[in-house]
């Protein structure tokens, strides 16, 4: 979602988390969770339903991203106390785990060997341009998510074997697993090859639609290619 939004610092240092004088992380900066509401603006106006689906699949990922799943689960657990506005089992939850705050917000923070930790603002709070929907009856309604006329997207692709950015002219009704065939048509990839998209951060499942995922135009989305080890060669 962009870079990280500034936040007031609220009075206070320190909330007792008995970090070891070998650890890398700032000990003395660690400062009680905030119980300031981030405010964020989506680029593009996303539904309650929406932002819920970005969250689970941050959360189905997140294990993947450099850290301890241990440490990932801690965060998470800490996020949803804190989305109840159960401050206190947040705090319980982060001190129990070692994690310190230097800036009072889980958009960063620390484990005790002093690796980073980010959980994107979406997951925090709901932007200030939520829509609201209205007029729905059955919750089955809710079974897709709210996709208006499909517009062009033009974005980059970084493919991971060549490094070379490949641009694709997308469409907000595409799918990612469409999305690989259209690069695999452009790059010639083997066909035996495996293809993984990541877009800040956070790997995008096969049937997201490229409209929920809210790229800017001509961003760079990674594409790692895992391809089979050839058999081995002489000379």
């Amino acid at each position: 979602m962009g870079g990280c939004i500034g936040i007031p610092e609220r009075r206070g240092s320190g909330s007792g988390s008995g970090f070891s004088e070998s650890s890398l992380s700032p000990t003395n900066k660690n400062k009680p969770l905030k119980q300031d509401r981030i405010k964020w603006k989506s680029d593009i106006p996303l539904t309650e339903y929406q932002i819920k689906k970005k969250r689970e699949e941050f959360w189905d990922t997140a294990p993947a991203f450099e850290g301890k799943a241990e440490i990932w689960e801690a965060l998470k657990g800490a996020t949803e106390a804190m989305n109840k506005e159960d401050y206190v089992m947040a705090q319980a939850i982060l001190d129990g785990a070692g994690i310190s705050l230097p800036g009072g917000s889980l958009v960063e923070c620390y484990d005790e060997l002093g690796t980073r930790y980010s959980i994107p603002v979406y997951c925090l709070s709901w932007p200030v341009n939520l829509i609201t929907e209205t007029g729905r009856d059955s919750p089955a309604e809710y079974s897709e998510p709210v996709i208006s006329t499909p517009q062009d997207v033009r974005v980059k692709v970084r493919v991971s074997s060549t490094g070379e950015d490949i641009r694709l002219t997308l469409t907000t009704a595409d799918s990612i697993a469409s999305s690989k065939i259209k690069l695999s048509q452009i790059t010639k990839l083997p066909d035996n090859c495996r293809q993984r998209w990541f877009f800040s951060g956070k790997l995008l499942s096969n049937r997201t639609r490229i409209g929920e995922i809210n790229i800017p135009t001509n961003h760079v989305i990674q594409c790692i290619i895992n391809t089979p080890e050839p058999p081995a060669s002489s000379g």
